[in-house]
């Protein structure tokens, strides 16, 4: 299974990781099993004593985990140095990066940013909004990318899937729908997948007319430009099963087997993936947020424990890929 092939990559060389929600329950259950199976160092941000208070009422055992409270942390000076300097043309002043910094998101960002951390996972309390807006203000996205987006790595019977965007531009561009195919062909470079990109319609090749259908045909022209073997524009059933591809469209070797499907937009992304996880019942990892310069990535607020070590194991892997 893909949940066991990122957990033994990730214990060949764990990295550590920070959790700006310590306290939630489902984050300390993981986190006990996090430690246990050695996937990932742990930093816990928040303090000490209400921490291992929280985690001795459950009967879990966290002590491997390094705890960090930023009310009292030595970097806290740098961190809020550093914030300001990154942000000073937005900031007044340094006393307004010190209260950014109470937030443990940013401040989980800027250890990341900083090197004292590998990576950031947040979202279980949390929005998606509030976890990669400090990430896009600090971390920012990779030299040469100019769109993060999200993405969800699906297990469908044996069969490994990435869909994207599910989590960040409501309403993206050609242009954008281009830069999140390419990243989300990295993302499938780092699971060992070879990536067959679908640009999803609800149109399959001109069957149908519309403005969003031509958007969705540009982006496929513009990721082609990029070298990605992608094909659109393709209803969904057109890009994964082999017999209406062949009765839809021809040639290549994406129509009717596709692995990235990039939706046209947020509501049909994070509809379809949500449906497909609970409907199908299929192990999903993420979402993953894809083209930032350093890992950061988000927890759905209905995430389970389960899902919580997943993405450690992803975002463990993704860092050693760094």
């Amino acid at each position: 299974m893909i949940k066991d092939k990122l957990k033994e990559k990730a214990k060949l060389n764990p990295k550590t990781i920070v959790y700006p929600e310590a306290t939630e329950e489902r984050i300390l259950q993981a986190v006990s099993k996090i430690l246990e199976e050695k996937i990932a160092n742990v930093i816990l941000l928040g303090n000490e004593e209400d921490i291992r208070n929280k985690a001795n009422e459950m009967g879990i055992n966290v002590e491997e985990a390094k705890i960090v409270n930023p009310e009292t942390d030595e970097r806290k000076e740098h961190y809020i140095d550093s914030l300001y300097e990154l942000r000073k043309d937005k900031l007044v002043n340094r006393d307004e990066a010190k209260a950014i910094l109470e937030n443990y998101n940013y401040y989980g960002t800027m250890m990341v940013k900083e090197g004292d951390a590998d990576g950031m996972i947040s979202g279980s309390t949390h929005s998606t909004a509030d976890t990669i807006r400090p990430a896009l203000q600090i971390i920012k996205t990779k030299e040469g990318t100019k769109t993060a987006s999200g993405a969800m790595i699906m297990e469908i019977e044996g069969k490994e899937m990435l869909f994207a965007d599910v989590a960040v531009i409501p309403s993206p561009t050609s242009e954008q729908l281009a830069d999140i195919a390419a990243a989300a062909a990295k993302t499938a470079q780092i699971m060992e997948m070879k990536p067959k990109i679908a640009m999803l319609s609800f149109s399959t090749k001109g069957s149908s007319q519309h403005e969003s259908v031509e958007k969705v045909r540009k982006a496929t022209i513009l990721a082609k430009e990029k070298g990605l073997s992608v094909d659109g524009e393709l209803q969904a059933d057109a890009a994964i099963v082999k017999e209406v591809a062949e009765m839809k469209c021809s040639g290549g070797d994406v129509c009717g087997d596709a692995n990235i499907l990039i939706f046209p937009d947020l509501n049909s992304g994070n509809i379809g993936y949500k449906l497909v996880e609970r409907l199908a019942n299929c192990e999903a990892i993420g979402p993953i947020i894809q083209g930032l310069d350093k890992p950061v990535n988000d927890l759905s607020r209905g995430c389970k424990v389960e899902d919580i070590i997943d993405l450690t194991a992803y975002t463990v892997v993704e860092a050693q890929e760094r």
